[in-house]
């Protein structure tokens, strides 16, 4: 399995991978991870990393003009572990990965899984990496095209994001599958003691506690959000805005400054995965304003399992996972985002119901047990097809 990215980083792309591990080796695959040089090792996983480069330690999301180099040594680490290990797959995050599992694969002849949270030109975008008219962007829309016909299976982790990769590039639809993704609901569920937490962070008593835990960006929303603040406490004063993550502490806590809000969000910065249901035990209402259409929401599976009634904007990404439990704003529409809000908040009967219904939607459709053993049948189709292919290749 090759991730690009420095896992493991206690975030959303990370916590996907980190649950592949888990329920394929429980399932008695033996996977062997081959990542960047940094990271935090997670005990009772094989993990091999690539050679350090001091001056590289970015831990956050986000294109990165570093990844081209640092790609291209992954690919030689991923190519020795390759041919010391003879895998029967190989299993492609990201399409990064694709680019070194592509370069593997010229070596050892078996089949690549891509494995995709979106378009990559699609991700730059909407971090502000590169301007749609830009070189830069014709460059790598043409090397995203060029990654695309590389791999044997492509899957993505919502509908909506495979529909629109078929539709916006030249693939085969049929090696295109999409299945949504899930959380672990052993360890996100109601009912954690979360009385350390709260008196660690100081958080108010009298308050109901909106929660947001993921990546601090601009496209997840955290700018619309803390703007949203002053207008929701004008209308509802009872209220305690919690904000689990990072990066970009000192950014957001001088936004909440300047608009006057900063006694009513407090923000925790990085805190480990593990330590993820206790902080969502703290909130009544889970909120996600993420700006992308096409990738995955994963951290609304989390809210749900613990019980959160959800807000999130009007996406079909978002209706995907949430359904008739979800509370949905106007896309990019901050004032529709506060009525949802100050509603929930005015009517505690009516949202902890919408947030047993939500529990119970993920404990029916979205555990990540019963999603990665999708990958199972995948496998073995591959790898019939690859003896299949390679007896003929033989006799020929």
């Amino acid at each position: 399995m090759i991730a690009p990215t420095p896992f493991f980083a206690d975030r959303g792309c990370h916590v996907k991978i980190l649950e592949e591990l888990k329920s394929l080796t429980k399932r008695g695959i033996k996977v062997v991870l081959v990542t960047y040089h940094i990271g935090r090792d997670i005990a009772g996983f094989e993990i091999e990393r690539m050679i350090n480069i001091p001056w590289y330690k970015k831990l956050d999301a986000g294109p990165s003009f570093h990844k081209y180099y640092l790609d291209i040594l992954l690919c030689f680490k991923a190519l020795g572990a390759a041919v010391r290990l003879k895998p029967d797959i190989i299993h492609a995050h990201l399409h990064e990965g694709v680019f070194v599992g592509r370069f593997v694969q010229f070596f050892i002849r078996k089949p690549l899984v891509a494995d995709y949270q979106g378009s990559m030109t699609g991700e730059m975008l909407d971090h502000g990496f590169v301007k749609k008219e830009s070189l830069s962007f014709k460059f790598n829309r043409w090397l995203e095209n060029m990654v695309n016909k590389w791999p044997q299976i492509i899957i993505f982790s919502s509908i909506q994001a495979k529909d629109y990769f078929i539709k916006n590039f030249p693939v085969n639809p049929q090696k295109v599958v999409s299945f949504v993704e899930g959380t672990n609901t052993d360890d996100f569920h109601p009912g954690y003691n979360t009385a350390d937490i709260r008196a660690k962070l100081n958080l108010p008593e009298d308050r109901k506690i909106v929660i947001y835990l993921g990546v601090l960006s601009k496209y997840q929303g955290i700018d619309l959000l803390i703007r949203s603040v002053p207008e929701v406490i004008k209308r509802y004063k009872n209220v305690h805005f919690l904000i689990v993550g990072f990066p970009d502490i000192e950014y957001y806590s001088n936004m909440a400054e300047e608009f006057g809000v900063n006694k009513y969000i407090t923000f925790t910065g990085k805190i480990p995965h593990e330590d993820a249901p206790k902080y969502l035990n703290l909130g009544d209402i889970g909120v996600s304003l993420k700006l992308s259409k096409t990738e995955a929401n994963g951290k609304l599976f989390g809210y749900m399992a613990v019980g959160l009634p959800c807000i999130a904007f009007d996406t079909d990404t978002n209706r995907e996972i949430m359904g008739e439990t979800g509370i949905y704003a106007e896309y990019g529409n901050t004032d529709s985002f506060i009525e949802k809000l100050v509603y929930l908040l005015e009517n505690e009967n009516i949202a902890k119901t919408i947030g047993q219904l939500s529990r119970q939607r993920v404990l029916e459709k979205f555990t990540w047990d019963n999603t990665f053993s999708n990958f199972i049948p995948i496998y073995y189709d591959l790898i019939s097809r690859n003896e299949k292919y390679g007896r003929n290749e033989k006799h020929s």
